[in-house]
């Protein structure tokens, strides 16, 4: 009747078990340690704080843009849904207008981050996107 717990028990503390266990996940890469920008503004990161509370307008997330030499940031404030080419605006307006296009933008694996139009505005731009591991078993 518990025999499934029994086995689950017995394999746990079996050495064997554990030796061959097959590994689901692929073999993580080596950490690359991204290089110190020379200049204000070449390098960024980007990510969203989301599931805020809604605003009176509707906005209930915030894009965070960093500057990875000073540290000085852009909180943009958005909808979680807004499409992309909104926020490309916002991006182009905030950053880009003001500070002149970076030459790389460290980022999650957000699906905007990960989308072929952000990939290909970038491209056009001249902007390597690197994207960051999210999931460390060690």
């Amino acid at each position: 009747p518990n025999m499934k717990a029994e086995i689950a028990i017995y394999v746990s503390k079996c050495l064997t078990c554990a030796k061959v266990k097959i590994e689901y996940q692929k073999p993580s890469g080596l950490l690359v340690q991204p290089e110190i920008p020379q200049w204000k503004w070449e390098n960024i990161t980007m990510d969203f704080v989301t599931k805020l509370p809604k605003t009176a307008t509707g906005q209930d997330t915030i894009w965070v843009i960093v500057d990875r030499l000073t540290k000085s940031a852009h909180f943009l404030p958005m909808r979680e849904d807004d499409a992309l080419e909104k926020l490309t605006r916002q991006y182009l307006k905030e950053v880009v207008s003001r500070h002149g296009v970076p030459v790389s933008i460290i980022s999650d694996c957000d699906g905007r981050f990960t989308s072929n139009f952000w990939k290909s505005l970038n491209k056009a731009l001249g902007t390597r996107l690197d994207m960051s591991t999210a999931y460390h078993p060690e």
